[in-house]
């Protein structure tokens, strides 16, 4: 699965965020650590919509599920 993440720098922190699941940001302190902390925000929004309940499905619509 490939995610687009928009990446820039403030000062001395580096800040990610994941356009296509609202609210899934982070930061640290240089761009492998914000690679790794970014990887971690992504499997942990998908983990809470995944516990959430989920919306109701049309009849043209299936739910699948994939693997990171």
């Amino acid at each position: 699965m490939n995610i687009k993440v928009i990446v820039w720098q403030e000062e001395d922190v580096w800040c990610a965020k994941v356009p296509a699941l609202s609210g899934c940001h982070t930061w640290a302190e240089n761009y492998d650590d914000l690679m790794v902390m970014v990887k971690e925000a992504i499997e942990g929004w998908l983990e809470v919509a995944h516990e959430k309940e989920l919306p109701e499905q049309k009849d043209n619509e299936q739910l699948v599920e994939i693997s990171l």
